[in-house]
């Protein structure tokens, strides 16, 4: 963990968010620009330089789902990414939902593990999510990203 100052807090409507970052995470804008609209993104910055961010959008009364969430680069494997998940947790909780739920590519193996570690288990397999949402091919790991994969998190009070 990165021992420095370090804040998560909400991005207000009026200011720009992290495109960069967001688009790490998910390679298409116009469905970036839709969930911020309607959900809540968080950004997290160390010194006052954004270096994280995470997205939150309500999927029903009892569900908050985690939408997009990315870390920069040059401080990837330092706990951040569980520090921004925890703060979903939280989140969450604060608002009295019951489970918390995050896709990802069935080639993020990192992700997928990460998420895992963290509580998360699959749910559910949406085959071919990526072939027909995204208009290019992603690649990671060597591996083309074709479904995606819902974990969820059963909270506790």
């Amino acid at each position: 963990m990165i021992n420095e100052d370090i804040h998560i807090s909400i991005l207000e409507k009026n200011q720009l968010a992290p495109f960069d970052l967001l688009l790490t995470a998910d390679p298409n804008r116009t469905k970036i620009e839709d969930y911020l609209m309607s959900g809540e993104c968080y950004v997290l910055k160390i010194q006052n330089k954004v270096k994280g961010v995470i997205v939150l959008e309500q999927r029903t009364e009892r569900v908050l789902e985690i939408v997009n969430i990315a870390v920069e680069e040059s401080v990837q494997g330092r706990g951040l990414g569980k520090l921004l998940l925890r703060f979903a947790e939280k989140q969450a909780i604060k608002q009295k939902y019951e489970k918390l739920q995050i896709g990802t590519g069935n080639s993020s193996i990192n992700q997928l593990a990460l998420y895992q570690k963290m509580g998360f288990e699959i749910k559910d397999v949406f085959h071919h999510f990526f072939t027909k949402n995204y208009p290019s091919p992603i690649y990671e790991n060597g591996i083309q990203c074709r479904h995606m994969i819902l974990l969820e998190k059963q909270l506790t009070y």
